[in-house]
């Protein structure tokens, strides 16, 4: 089934007190705000648990939104492992007991939904539905996203290194590829603010997802729980006509496509919350 919606405004908010947890041997800044089922929020690489403080303001007297900074993002201290899908897989199920979470909905984005995507397979029992925006892992790594896999990764070693020209190359790849709806401006400014800090981490993850261990196409089949897949359709590097197929292949699923470049919760909110209204149930 496929649901279209357009584009609608959005607000965001100061953010929430911050608890430290530790899991899977990384340590982490956790935000919880709202009450109500709890939705674990799991973000993009370069972004942070601050992509979900507006939703959760919007949704918070139906669900408790507890967002995590992956290692090195936000208030987390980074880790030397290195940033992978399988990491992250890894530490989302950790998070469960971490946090003490006997069953929650997991929203994940990008890599988010990748590592989101691992946790139902690996906790299936404690995952009560998925969300997943632009999730990573449901493409073939095949030549084609091995190349471009490289020129991304050689994109963000240049901000590694420090060269004057990526601050405004990193501003244009923001504001016309990956959030470009004007919902999302205030979250975007936040972001490339943080272009050099980032660049390491974006560097290392385009370098990962080159990797047979970035293909998750095999536990899509598994999933047994419901499955939302809010996609973006302007997404160029996660795209749904190369993921669709994996995607088709969750047996009890549901698909909504947003106008939007990456993340339709920060840049087409309304219809957003529409959806995941209505598919979580409250």
């Amino acid at each position: 089934m496929y649901i279209t919606f357009e584009k609608i405004a959005m607000n965001d908010l100061a953010p929430a007190p911050i608890e430290f947890v530790e899991a899977a041997g990384a340590r982490l800044a956790v935000t919880r705000r709202g009450r109500g089922e709890p939705v674990l929020c799991l973000h993009a690489i370069g972004h942070g648990a601050r992509d979900f403080s507006a939703l959760a303001a919007r949704l918070g007297d139906r669900f408790e939104f507890i967002a995590v900074d992956w290692p090195g993002h936000g208030q987390s201290p980074g880790e030397s492992c290195g940033v992978s899908i399988e990491r992250y897989g890894e530490i989302a199920v950790a998070l469960l007991d971490s946090i003490g979470l006997d069953q929650a909905v997991l929203l994940g984005n990008s890599i988010g939904g990748a590592a989101a995507l691992q946790c139902a397979a690996a906790a299936g029992e404690r995952v009560r539905a998925l969300v997943l925006c632009n999730a990573g892992g449901l493409q073939a790594v095949d030549l084609l996203a091995r190349l471009y896999c490289r020129h991304m990764a050689n994109f963000f070693a240049t901000g590694e290194r420090g060269d004057k020209r990526f601050a405004r190359r990193f501003r244009r790849y923001y504001e016309r590829v990956v959030l470009p709806m004007q919902a999302a401006r205030a979250r975007r400014e936040e972001i490339i603010a943080s272009a050099y800090a980032v660049a390491p981490l974006l560097r290392q993850a385009w370098q990962s997802f080159a990797t047979s261990g970035s293909d998750l196409r095999s536990l899509a089949p598994k999933i047994v729980c419901p499955v939302l897949f809010a996609w973006a359709k302007r997404d160029l590097a996660v795209n749904w006509g190369r993921s669709k197929h994996a995607a088709l292949s969750v047996h009890n699923r549901l698909v909504a496509i947003f106008d939007a470049g990456h993340a339709a919760f920060l840049e087409q909110p309304d219809a957003f919350d529409e959806a995941f209204v209505r598919f979580v149930g409250a």
